[in-house]
């Protein structure tokens, strides 16, 4: 299991969401967070490079597809996961920007060059926040990661989630309308319907717990961590 993926329990459905179910998330941020936009005090996420690549053809953008090695350490230094300690260290591989990963790697890993290092320090809002991840990581947990780039590729250009979930196009998704969403999913992909209405009901409470970030019972376009661009 990748610990920074955040969409297990939409994965155990076979549902295609990794793209909706992100606690940005996710990535509408293009560029480095600008310490002078943050709060007074606030933790942001902060990027070194370790190692500079020797030529830079081109760097990484939203919906890139990106493979990588990388290490995953505790604010102690406790290395908790790393693609090169698995079998056959075979190099990780997701879609940037498209709500894959947790948004310290959506936002760190932007403007990369193949053969880069970059070590990134993730606050714990832009990593599993207050829920944390199981029993690997703990809640309001810093994490340090060092990633390298191996290859970048162009990516599928992602779909607007959002205004395909949107049906009343008002900017703001209920769980109705996700709930409708879900059921249009698992019937695309054959899963039976009683399995479907059984987690449900979880995978919508995960949704809302990491997407509604003002707790008032609906995701709104800004609070929205999936793809809503046209552009991307």
């Amino acid at each position: 299991m990748y610990l920074f993926v955040k969409c297990a329990c939409v994965t155990v459905l076979g549902l295609n969401l990794l793209s909706v179910c992100l606690s940005l998330p996710q990535q509408q941020q293009q560029q480095q967070p600008d310490p002078s936009n943050q709060g007074a005090g606030e933790p942001h996420l902060k990027i070194e490079v370790l190692t500079h690549a020797t030529d830079c053809p081109r760097k990484s953008k939203d919906s890139d597809i990106l493979v990588i090695h990388y290490e995953g350490f505790y604010d102690n230094g406790t290395k908790f996961d790393s693609s090169r300690d698995r079998p056959g260290a075979i190099p990780f591989q997701f879609q940037l920007g498209v709500g894959q990963v947790i948004q310290g790697w959506e936002k760190g890993l932007l403007e990369m060059c193949q053969g880069e290092k970059r070590k990134l320090f993730v606050p714990s809002k832009l990593a599993y926040g207050e829920h944390g991840s199981g029993p690997v990581i703990a809640p309001n947990s810093d994490l340090v990661f060092e990633v390298e780039l191996i290859q970048v590729h162009d990516g599928p250009k992602p779909p607007n989630v959002f205004k395909m979930i949107d049906i009343d196009n008002d900017d703001h998704l209920t769980k109705d309308e996700m709930s409708m969403y879900l059921a249009r999913q698992a019937h695309a992909q054959g899963i039976p319907v009683d399995l479907a209405a059984k987690q449900q009901e979880k995978v919508l409470d995960n949704l809302f717990k990491f997407e509604d970030k003002d707790g008032d019972g609906k995701i709104s376009h800004e609070e929205f961590s999936g793809p809503k661009h046209e552009e991307l």
